[in-house]
This record gives structure tokens, sequence and C-alpha cells, in this order.
């Protein structure tokens, strides 16, 4: 039987937006959202503690050291990304969706989402990480222009592990969004359109 759920993506650089643009898409379109959702099944899968779940769905795999001079990855961290994958697929078998994050794009790649990629200039980022709350308004322009690369750096790290092709790479994705100079949720109702032109 064909496939015939609406999916999307949405992959983003931290800071520019992108969770706030999956939110307002999925509202827009009437689909279902999931970004923190993935998490608590993941928790529930696992029967491990949120927070380091969390940790781990945002960091590549760490190659542990032993006293002999060995390596190997951690099994819970395997465990964590194994239980995210297959949760992410069992959430878009379930109807039309917007899925936020967690390599969802590259796990979902045989059922041909409809994939965003939001991105915007440091400058932009770094407003709007201030504008979302006191954890971030606490650090200095460095130390958020440091979380930010360190975030970023570490979604790459995560898309190389599970995909052959480049994170943030325009040829990966059928809309890229530069959010530095816009108002979100004036744009949301042009990607609505485009989406619905995707699907068809």
């Amino acid at each position: 039987m064909e496939f015939m759920s609406k999916i999307i993506t949405v992959s983003r650089e931290f800071g520019s937006g992108g969770r706030e643009i999956g939110k307002r898409l999925a509202d827009e379109l009437g689909f279902a959202y999931y970004d923190q959702e993935i998490i608590k099944e993941i928790c529930k899968e696992t029967g491990m503690h949120d927070g380091y779940v969390e940790g781990v769905a945002e960091k590549a795999l760490t190659l542990v050291a032993t006293q002999f001079g060995h390596t190997f990855y951690n099994q819970q961290q395997i465990d964590v990304l194994v239980s995210q994958q297959k949760i992410i697929r069992d959430l878009a078998m379930r109807g039309d969706c917007v899925i936020v994050g967690h390599g969802c794009a590259e796990i979902l790649a045989e059922l041909e989402p409809f994939s965003l990629f939001v991105y915007a200039d440091m400058d932009a980022k770094i407003a709007r990480c201030r504008e979302r709350g006191p954890e971030d308004e606490r650090l200095s322009d460095k130390e958020l222009v440091r979380k930010i690369k360190d975030v970023d750096k570490n979604r790459k790290k995560i898309h190389e592990m599970i995909a052959p092709t480049r994170w943030g790479d325009k040829e990966n994705y059928d809309l890229c969004i530069n959010t530095t100079h816009v108002e979100i949720k004036k744009i949301i109702p042009c990607i609505a359109q485009y989406a619905k032109a995707y699907f068809g």
C-alpha cells in the first residue's frame, strides 16, 4: 500500500527559529507536531532520565577509552539513538506531521518528506537566543557564540553518522530559509503554500 502521510522535517541551526517555524507550520496546516515528544518517548522506551536522553540526542556518540588502550562506544548512547530512529519512524507513520530536529530528515529520507533547513546570521541567532529565556540571557556574547557553534557542530556530526550527505548543504533540502531579516510568523503562510504545492 502506498504511504500517504504528508511529512515535513525541519533541520536547523541553533537560534535560527526552526522550532518556532515547525510549530507554527504544524498549526497552520493542521498537522501533528513532534519535537520534545520524541525525547519523552525515548525515556519511556529506555527508562533513562530525560536530561541524559536530551544530551545524547544533541551530541554525536563519544568514544570511551579503557585502561588497556581500547576504545568503544557507550552502549547507553547507542540505545538512545537506536530508540530515537525507531520512534521517529513510528511517529511519522501515524499521519500528517511536522518533525523538528533529531536527524529526522535523514532518518525519514525514504519516505520523501518535505525537508526544510532553517539558518540565520550569527547576530540574528544571538538576538533570538536572548529572547527565548533567562538561560541564554546570562551568557556573554562570546559565550553564546561558543554555545551556538558547539550545538551546530554536534548536529553536523550526528547528521554525518546517519547520512552520506553534508548537514546544511542546500542540495539536501527542499527549501532553505534564512530567518535573519524576517518575522517568523509572517512567513508561515508562504511556507505552508510551498508545502501544499510539494505534496500536490
